[in-house]
């Protein structure tokens, strides 16, 4: 298995660039590829490089970009899923798994029954790790695009801001019984709630703001494992898990 890197940089073939930070960490410290070994290496423009170690040390290594290539790992259904905030592993589970399975953006919410509480600063530091689960979810699943993380905001902006042609919310007492419609929407934004669930105010909003309840099945699933769920179950009627 060749191992693949994200580098935040232009990238080019026949190029030899420099791993620094997080990137040399990765490569030469934890998986400890040395001089010669191959890797794959994307930068979320679409398309990605087989590369190979051309010189490491204990502080720092070069890669040359041998060729490009452009795989098919995204999903051709834009999906944007707005995501209560959730404590700890429960939110990095969410994005982790929602990146998997081929979600194009990414929009964290605070509602009323979010118990995650903090103020901005901590909030950005909160975003950084939240990109870096991200990143680490496309290395690992081949994807060649990285999932857009928007900045965290209340619910109502969020809705206010929504323009997909499929919206949906998961709510386990919702108005809808799961069904689809049969065409491929233009796109599709998904709605889910924390771990008590969107109140009954939130749920109106949503309603006026064209979101229809989707109830995936008789038990209630956790805030982290519904939008896995229902991203699965998309992706397989409209994108590329059919």
């Amino acid at each position: 298995m060749t191992h693949r890197i994200f580098l935040p940089e232009a990238l080019a073939e026949a190029c030899t660039v420099a791993l620094r930070g997080s990137a040399f960490t990765h490569a030469v410290r934890v998986l400890r590829l040395r001089e010669g070994d191959p890797l794959c290496v994307f930068n979320g423009d679409g398309s990605e490089y087989a590369a190979r170690i051309t010189a490491a040390t204990r502080d720092q290594a070069e890669i040359l970009l041998e060729s490009r290539h452009h795989p098919a790992t995204e999903s051709p259904l834009p999906t944007t899923l707005l995501q209560a905030v959730g404590k700890g592993e429960r939110m990095d589970w969410a994005l982790q798994k929602a990146t998997e399975l081929g979600v194009t953006r990414i929009r964290p919410v605070t509602t009323r029954r979010c118990n995650v509480r903090i103020d901005d600063r901590r909030w950005q530091k909160k975003v950084n790790h939240w990109r870096g689960v991200i990143v680490s979810a496309c290395e690992q699943s081949g994807r060649v695009v990285v999932p857009e993380l928007l900045p965290v905001c209340d619910l109502g902006a969020a809705l206010a801001e929504c323009d997909a042609a499929l919206r949906l919310m998961l709510a386990f007492d919702g108005d809808g019984d799961g069904a689809l419609p049969a065409a491929a929407p233009d796109g599709v934004a998904l709605l889910v709630g924390p771990e008590g669930g969107l109140d009954e105010a939130e749920i109106a909003s949503a309603r006026r703001a064209g979101f229809t309840g989707w109830r995936l099945g008789q038990r209630v699933l956790r805030t982290e494992t519904a939008p896995v769920a229902a991203l699965a179950l998309l992706q397989q009627r409209y994108g590329d898990l059919g």
